[in-house]
């Protein structure tokens, strides 16, 4: 018999566009506000990078991860994770913040970097009631060498240009080029009939109670004990 998560998910994927891998951006007014701002928000990841080897693995803010990637080469910096703000980091990166305001049912953003050589392996997202978006923030050229695969269809990365996909779909990625890849990795709400949405609405709010983001919360502020100050300084940004 099959689980009420599991009878719920075959909801969504019998509903409009549940069964899609990647969608297309007109869906989502939202992501031409995003794409306007690429130049402000690309000028602080390029400030980021220049600390880049003080960034986390994202294994060591999230232990789960370190079943798909180990050696510190998939890094990340997060501004919201299900409830939860990183304030001091929103702070350092204020036109990336102000964007991120325009992304309706936001639940997780992060600034997303796959190092030089990264591959990650196949792996599914926990749950399909969010889309996953990425904005390309820097990729290296030429951009075929940087792509996503989800459920079968790839796709690259375009500097300033949008991807919406569902990560419940086996899926992986690969940068193979000598460069960092950066994207604007953003978990939102999946658009559903109403029925759905409540039901929906409901499970998110269980997900951000869960000991996953209280750990993910603590992880993170044992980094910024270690290195915010470091980060701050290398970032050229005033105390």
């Amino acid at each position: 018999m099959k689980s009420f998560m599991e009878n719920f998910e075959d909801a969504i994927s019998a509903a409009p566009d549940g069964n899609r891998r990647f969608f297309e951006q007109q869906h989502f007014p939202w992501i031409e506000k995003i794409e306007a701002k690429w130049p402000l928000i690309k000028a602080e990841a390029q400030r980021l990078l220049n600390a880049i080897e003080l960034l986390p693995g994202f294994e060591e803010i999230q232990h789960e991860q370190s079943e798909l990637t180990n050696d510190r080469h998939w890094q990340i910096f997060p501004f919201y994770v299900y409830g939860q703000t990183f304030e001091q980091n929103l702070l350092r990166c204020p036109e990336t913040s102000t964007a991120l305001n325009d992304i309706i049912g936001l639940k997780a953003a992060m600034f997303s970097v796959l190092r030089g050589g990264k591959v990650l392996p196949a792996h599914r997202g926990p749950y399909k009631g969010v889309l996953r978006y990425h904005l390309g923030i820097i990729i290296p050229k030429p951009e075929a060498q940087c792509a996503i695969e989800v459920g079968g269809e790839i796709a690259h990365w375009g500097e300033g240009k949008s991807l919406v996909f569902d990560d419940s779909y086996e899926h992986s990625a690969w940068n193979h080029s000598a460069e960092d890849r950066i994207v604007l990795f953003v978990d939102f709400v999946r658009p559903l009939p109403w029925e759905l949405a409540v039901v929906n609405e409901q499970l998110i709010n269980q997900i951000q109670e869960s000991s996953f983001i209280t750990d993910t919360l603590m992880n993170w502020s044992q980094w910024e004990l270690a290195y915010g100050k470091q980060l701050d300084r290398t970032m050229n940004i005033s105390s």
